[in-house]
């Protein structure tokens, strides 16, 4: 068995590893770099032969999980090279795609499972589900010509299913010749001292949220399942009631887990911004609305609402009248990665807040792993050779791990 890598080797995000196998081949992630522009997404699709062309030798494409940076050059690849993702995944991210500009999903991907494994050829696969900010994400495990490799895909051990990591550390899977370990961490302050847990988070949010004199708006991501429950939990425990809107009801619903937060829940409202009145209607997305507005609420009753309600945020809100005028006593706290805030839209919002006299505060932790449980699951899997990805600091893996084996982006070399 042969791999390369096509990116991943010196930055985060953009992953993209090709595996052969008896002149056959599979890819694993085919994803958006972090750094890339808004236009010439197709341009930056990595060379695997099939992607573009025909080549029968390429037996599919596998996603870890639904972050852009693992899946956002997918719908470049040619159509019939099968796509492989997690089940709820899958889900998640069609019913996404009707809510993002120029979104799109596969109405013919293959879907997986925890531990159940599937077969691409010659590569037999098992995916493991870990602990991560994007739902329903996986490590997999391929084997083929009688090696293992373990690609640790993007995982964490201190969020609300950390137990997953746990029991692969506890309980590995054996003999594994090349592990491909995440590194996002590796190089940032305060990574070798581990990271607040969403427990933590949610303590923070609710004391956040009693601070508060009106609404309190939270930016974070629709799709960030974890930190919505975080949310809902420190809600609840304040006596505020969670304001979502109609993309992040359907993405609720769409991972299919009645134990996670639905618009319907008592203590749960439906706020429909006018952005997104105009794309519902625009896209005949009227299903999706009559299923979800069982706990609507509208521009006229927000003002009675703000005192007791926490609202998720995102940019277009800044042009919402309704929200516009239940800004007295707002705060805003942003829940996801600092980076964001450099970006021009955010400093657009920034700007709305200043000129609001918002004060906004950040509370995130991260959705990747700290250098001690990099190397917990290292010691557990214990494989031959561990090669970085997934970070801009692969030359510090040696510092932290054995049997460190650095490759470059876009050269073979036998597993």
């Amino acid at each position: 068995m042969r791999a390369r890598i096509h990116r991943g080797t010196q930055e985060i995000g953009g992953t993209c590893i090709e595996m052969e196998s008896s002149g056959r081949r599979i890819a694993l992630d085919v994803g958006l770099p972090l750094d890339a522009g808004e236009d010439g997404h197709d341009a930056l699709l990595p060379h695997v032969s099939g992607f573009r062309e025909v080549d029968d030798s390429l037996e599919g494409v596998v996603i870890s999980h639904p972050h852009q940076d693992h899946y956002g050059l997918a719908k470049h690849v040619r159509s019939g090279v099968p796509i492989c993702i997690g089940e709820a995944a899958n889900r998640i991210l069609e019913a996404a795609s009707r809510y993002i500009p120029g979104g799109h999903w596969f109405e013919d991907a293959r879907t997986y499972r925890d531990r159940q494994a599937f077969d691409l050829g010659p590569f037999h696969i098992t995916p493991y589900l870990v602990d991560h900010s994007a739902f329903d994400a996986y490590a997999l495990l391929v084997e083929a010509d009688g090696r293992r490799v373990f690609y640790s895909g993007d995982f964490r051990a201190h969020g609300r299913k950390a137990v997953l990591v746990e029991a692969i550390i506890q309980r590995p899977p054996t003999d594994i010749d090349v592990l491909f370990m995440e590194g996002t961490t590796i190089g940032r302050a305060g990574a070798s001292e581990g990271a607040e847990t969403e427990s933590d988070l949610e303590a923070r949010f609710a004391h956040a949220f009693k601070a508060t004199r009106g609404l309190h708006l939270v930016w974070t991501s629709s799709q960030n399942i974890d930190r919505l429950v975080t949310l809902f939990r420190a809600a609840k425990r304040t006596g505020r009631l969670l304001l979502i809107d109609l993309y992040t009801a359907v993405v609720l619903e769409a991972t299919g887990r009645s134990s996670i937060p639905q618009s319907w829940w008592e203590d749960v409202r439906l706020y429909i911004p006018h952005s997104q009145r105009v794309h519902i209607k625009k896209n005949e997305l009227f299903d999706d609305l009559g299923r979800h507005s069982a706990n609507r609420v509208y521009p006229g009753q927000l003002q009675a609402l703000a005192k007791r309600a926490v609202m998720l945020f995102r940019p277009h809100m800044v042009r919402d009248h309704g929200v516009g005028k239940v800004l007295d006593g707002a705060r805003l706290s942003y829940s996801m990665w600092g980076g964001y805030l450099q970006q021009e839209a955010s400093r657009r919002v920034l700007a709305w807040l200043e000129g609001h006299g918002i004060p906004y505060s950040q509370i995130h932790t991260s959705g990747h792993a700290s250098v001690p449980d990099l190397q917990r699951l290292a010691a557990g899997l214990a494989p031959k050779r561990l090669v970085p990805i997934h970070s801009f600091e692969t030359a510090q893996f040696g510092e932290f791990f054995a049997n460190v084996e650095r490759q470059e982006d876009g050269a073979w070399w036998e597993v």
